[in-house]
């Protein structure tokens, strides 16, 4: 990263509608300014359109010359509690373009109105509506950012627990997978995390789980046992509170005999890809998940 990209990424995250380490506004408030805050459209030469998949509303993103076969399902972040396929088109959209695949983009429930474990009720319905309209599952990649992240692991956990076959890769952008907040960095990192601080994620997963085990696999992962999952591509920033969920995913996946590549991008943010064009970095990472999602659906 540059010195002037570091400088205009700084701003841009001091820009936020309000100081994630201030007062917690109520979850309609969070949602307003998440959107104003991360918004960006769907690139030109991608047509985003309204769908319904699994009984959900949903954003079916077509880039041009979106190859025949393969299709990527994504989860977006917002803590469970704010965030919508509209305020990740552009991030999702640059992904589906990069990797010509044609992508769902599922607006799942959010807590508190729907907490734990609505969103991997509907990624899962999602999941099984896809397979259902004659997706093959060897032609089907996952995808998810930081809660979304933690949500599309739970699916695939789901979908194995209930006999489905597992799609062909699974690439996750800063997931959180430990809603109990024990990894080292939350503590280590919060200092360097320009967006996050513990008391602000514990209020999410309180929102999300209220007195619910936090430990259980489908809401923290990175406590399941992943056997028999898919490929699994972890992107983090070193610079970020969440950085131990992504190094103990990727053991925990790695002791399960699960195939995982783990990226550490030093000196950037939770979710550093949606400064895709602004830095340098965010475009290296999009092409390198792009590249891993689509090169599983062709190899199979």
């Amino acid at each position: 990263m540059t010195r002037q990209q570091r400088d205009e990424l700084d701003a841009l995250l001091r820009g936020g509608p309000r100081d994630p380490r201030g007062p917690n506004p109520g979850p309609e408030a969070q949602r307003l300014g998440f959107a104003q805050a991360i918004s960006r459209p769907a690139p030109d030469d991608v047509t985003a359109r309204r769908a319904e998949v699994g009984g959900r509303p949903a954003l079916e993103l077509e880039p041009a010359g979106a190859a025949r076969s393969g299709r990527l399902l994504y989860l977006h972040g917002g803590g469970y509690v704010v965030g919508s396929p509209d305020t990740h088109a552009g991030l999702v959209g640059e992904l589906a373009r990069r990797a010509r695949l044609r992508t769902t983009s599922v607006d799942y429930r959010l807590a508190p109105e729907h907490p734990f474990p609505a969103p991997v009720e509907d990624g899962l319905a999602a999941y099984r509506a896809l397979l259902a309209d004659g997706t093959n599952p060897r032609e089907l990649v996952l995808a998810g950012d930081s809660a979304g992240a933690g949500a599309a692991i739970g699916v695939l956990l789901a979908a194995r627990d209930a006999g489905l076959p597992q799609p062909a890769a699974l690439a996750v952008l800063s997931p959180w997978v430990d809603l109990t907040l024990s990894g080292a960095s939350i503590r280590t990192k919060e200092k360097a995390d320009p967006i996050f601080a513990a008391d602000a994620l514990r209020e999410y997963a309180d929102l999300y789980l209220g007195d619910r085990d936090r430990r259980q696999p489908l809401a923290s992962p990175v406590f399941a046992d992943l056997t028999g999952l898919p490929p699994l591509l972890i992107q983090v920033g070193s610079n970020e509170v969440l950085l131990d969920d992504a190094v103990r995913l990727a053991g925990r996946a790695g002791a399960d005999d699960v195939e995982v590549t783990l990226e550490v991008w030093p000196e950037v943010p939770h979710v550093f890809q949606h400064h895709y064009g602004r830095l340098d970095e965010a475009d290296a990472a999009l092409d390198r998940m792009a590249g891993f999602l689509a090169g599983r659906v062709a190899a199979r």
